[in-house]
């Protein structure tokens, strides 16, 4: 007897769970136009900070340095790939950018200053699946994606009178 309701309960169960899965299914909404809800920015936001950490622990130095030459190449590569979504400036993405989703950030925001030269050179060689960010590893050199890092960099900084 014991068992045949403990079966029961566990078929209850699972019931309950694939309702729930298939009402999710049905009334899930893909639609990049909606702000996400603060759960699913957080984990999505965590998750990729995460793999993106993990992924450039293996990115080796720069093969230049950072200077006033490398920045103003950067920023002429920035103006042919990057500011269609990103914006003219870095600092205001486009109408492209602010329907993407997830949005294209502000390259001189906290979150992006806060990722190390290794870990923006990471997105921008290898880009980021589904998110609308290219890689950049089959268009430009290492070289020139560190120009691009360079001048990301530079976005940050405060503009000199």
């Amino acid at each position: 007897m014991r068992g045949r309701a403990s079966l029961t309960a566990i078929a209850i169960v699972l019931l309950l769970i694939l309702l729930g899965v298939a009402y999710g299914l049905m009334h899930a909404d893909i639609s990049a136009l909606p702000r996400p809800g603060r759960l699913e920015t957080s984990a999505m936001t965590k998750a990729r900070d995460w793999l993106i950490r993990r992924a450039a622990r293996t990115v080796a130095r720069p093969p230049i340095d950072d200077n006033a030459d490398a920045v103003s190449k950067g920023k002429a590569l920035y103006g042919m790939e990057c500011d269609s979504c990103h914006g003219q400036d870095g600092r205001h993405p486009s109408p492209i950018g602010h329907s993407m989703y997830p949005r294209v950030p502000d390259l001189g925001s906290p979150p992006v200053e806060r990722l190390s030269s290794q870990q923006l050179f990471w997105v921008v060689k290898n880009g980021i699946r589904l998110s609308g960010m290219p890689g950049f590893a089959r268009i430009n050199s290492d070289k020139e994606n560190w120009e691009l890092v360079y001048f990301v960099r530079s976005l940050a900084q405060p503009a000199k009178p």
